[in-house]
């Protein structure tokens, strides 16, 4: 990979979460720690962005902690998830309800991990002989009182930063397993990519989980329609479905209809 391409990735990723460790920047890009902190030294003096002891954020900004989108999920032991700092939670909440009435009673489904797939899980807990399938701990916990719920949680190597279990352990787990649907988000969907994601672990979880369901539905809200981010976890061929949110770009979401992919629109009024 060229100099100049990895310094654009990186500052991509940056610019787009405002804030990345070292390590999820040598993950995103596929190099070393060391070439990471070269790369950002040079970003640095160029003032396109701002370094810390552990990552860099954006030029400018004084706040360097990840994006509210990106914070891991709260963790609620009760009722549903909580909106905090969420700009989006509304049309989050939203599409979580119009997800939850695709999924039957008697069924079995696969959720992976993500906040409006936790604020979907919430409302899951009153559909009766449904087996829930997951690598997210929120999701997990979403469902534990749900006695008529069968829960099986995939485990592995666990991500903080999304709070769930990723890599090959997970992956492994996962083969075998067949559910009727699969829900999954991530943090871009195009009609040239489907959906994608910045992580290279997450996107081969999410691959694995997709292998496992016979329909794709992705829950994106509007901030994430017409993003493309590095991996590619779901091809638009392979989406079935698309949940998001009235304030979702028209001519992308008329591309994805066009393309084969049944657009669900929810309004959060």
């Amino acid at each position: 990979m060229l100099i100049a391409e990895r310094r654009r990735r990186i500052l991509d990723h940056v610019r787009l979460r405002g804030y990345a460790s070292f390590r999820d920047l040598a993950e995103v890009v596929g190099i070393s720690e060391s070439t990471v902190r070269r790369d950002l030294r040079a970003l640095a003096a160029e003032g396109l962005l701002t370094t810390t002891r552990g990552g860099a954020g954006r030029s400018g900004s004084t706040d360097l902690s990840p994006e509210p989108r990106d914070r891991p999920e709260p963790i609620a032991t009760t009722g549903g998830p909580a909106d905090g700092d969420d700009p989006v939670a509304a049309a989050r909440e939203a599409i979580a309800a119009r997800a939850a009435a695709l999924v039957e009673p008697g069924s079995a489904v696969l959720l992976g991990p993500g906040r409006s797939t936790h604020r979907m899980a919430a409302r899951l807990t009153g559909v009766e002989q449904l087996t829930v399938v997951t690598n997210s701990v929120p999701v997990t916990t979403a469902l534990l009182g749900a006695e008529q719920v069968e829960l099986v949680m995939v485990g592995g190597t666990l991500r903080r930063s999304i709070n769930a279990f990723v890599g090959p352990l997970t992956e492994s787990s996962l083969q075998g397993l067949r559910g009727s649907q699969v829900f999954l988000s991530g943090e871009g969907v195009t009609v040239e990519r489907g959906l994608t994601t910045p992580n290279v672990f997450a996107a081969a979880t999410d691959a694995a989980l997709v292998a496992a369901a016979q329909r794709v539905v992705v829950l994106a809200d509007h901030t994430k329609i017409g993003r493309d981010t590095m991996c590619q976890t779901v091809p638009t061929a392979r989406m079935d479905v698309l949940v998001t949110d009235a304030a979702a770009d028209p001519l992308v979401l008329d591309a994805l209809t066009a393309a084969g992919v049944r657009v669900l629109v929810a309004d959060p009024a």
